[in-house]
């Protein structure tokens, strides 16, 4: 049974989002396919993937631009085909779209006017903090200034779900180094749950606490960083016959292997939490998860990770 701590108010059993099944066909393909998965509750969640892989799709059916054409998706518990999951979840798209006539106040105005739970104070608040003037007119502003604009209008939405789509691609890293500590600094206070479409791996390593990774419109990995990192291991060392040590790829799943020369680097996990690898002519390091995800993300035939805490069934088991 599960912990009655974590049931939700809206019943959904503190997930933010669960996926179960979903897939989107179009004429070429599949861009999503069979993808079943959860986020827990308030928790910074990377979604990573190569382009093409389908994240922009499963952004699209989250978000309800996009039909999906199999499975089911959930927002607190609440099918995304449900009109109730509007006030739930804010969106900021790649080209963060404002208009650029408007003036930074005429924008915050907008917000104001079109959502009923809108914080004027914490928009103000994201505005002010950035030096930014409210006469300005969107078109006149820098894109940190714009992004930040667009950040005041998501947060003041007050959404219980935050979706970003590339959110700080086109930043200098100042800018990016700014707008992280102040997407961090709002989640934290209201407890808001952020999925964030990102390339820039290393700035989700200090950021997120939470994975999916997709590539090929299919998920490769989910789950909390603090448990998906522990279950790999680099290893390197001299080859055997060419190719990786045979002792070592039956001890464990080879995810990514490379051969340089007489050497090999191999990015392996054990099936069984904290299991040791067998002791040999070869080292071992933790890896960052940056080594985790390009790992995944040049690997597309390594078996998929998902832990419990993603993985809907485990959900369905303790209910």
């Amino acid at each position: 049974m599960s912990d009655p701590t974590e049931q939700g108010a809206d019943g959904s059993g503190g997930w933010a989002v669960e996926a179960r099944g979903l897939g989107k066909k179009y004429r070429r393909g599949w861009a999503l396919r069979d993808v079943s998965f959860r986020v827990p509750a308030g928790r910074i969640c990377a979604l990573v993937g190569p382009n093409g892989a389908g994240k922009s799709t499963f952004l699209g059916s989250a978000t309800r631009l996009v039909r999906p054409t199999a499975g089911t998706l959930e927002l607190f518990g609440v099918p995304v085909t449900d009109p109730a999951v509007l006030s739930r979840f804010a969106f900021l798209a790649q080209d963060k779209p404002l208009y650029k006539r408007f003036s930074v106040a005429d924008t915050l105005r907008m917000g104001r006017e079109l959502n009923p739970d809108w914080d004027q104070a914490a928009a103000e608040r994201i505005v002010r903090s950035g030096d930014i003037d409210r006469n300005a007119k969107i078109g006149t502003l820098s894109g940190g200034q714009r992004t930040r604009v667009a950040f005041a209008l998501a947060f003041g939405k007050r959404p219980q779900l935050l979706m970003l789509d590339e959110p700080m691609a086109d930043l200098d890293p100042l800018a990016r180094h700014e707008l992280s500590g102040l997407l961090l600094a709002e989640a934290a206070e209201h407890g808001t749950t952020v999925i964030m479409a990102s390339h820039v791996l290393p700035e989700l390593e200090d950021m997120c606490d939470f994975l999916l990774v997709l590539t090929g419109g299919r998920l490769r990995m989910a789950g909390d960083t603090d448990a998906l990192l522990p279950a790999h291991t680099l290893v390197t060392g001299a080859t055997q016959d060419g190719a990786l040590p045979r002792e070592l790829a039956a001890a464990c799943t080879v995810v990514e292997n490379r051969v340089s020369g007489r050497q090999f680097t191999a990015l392996v996990r054990t099936e069984t939490p904290g299991a040791r690898l067998p002791a040999g002519p070869w080292e071992t390091a933790p890896p960052g998860l940056e080594d985790v995800l390009l790992g995944y993300l040049r690997a597309t035939d390594a078996p998929p990770l998902i832990t419990a805490a993603a993985r809907p069934e485990t959900h369905l088991e303790a209910a």
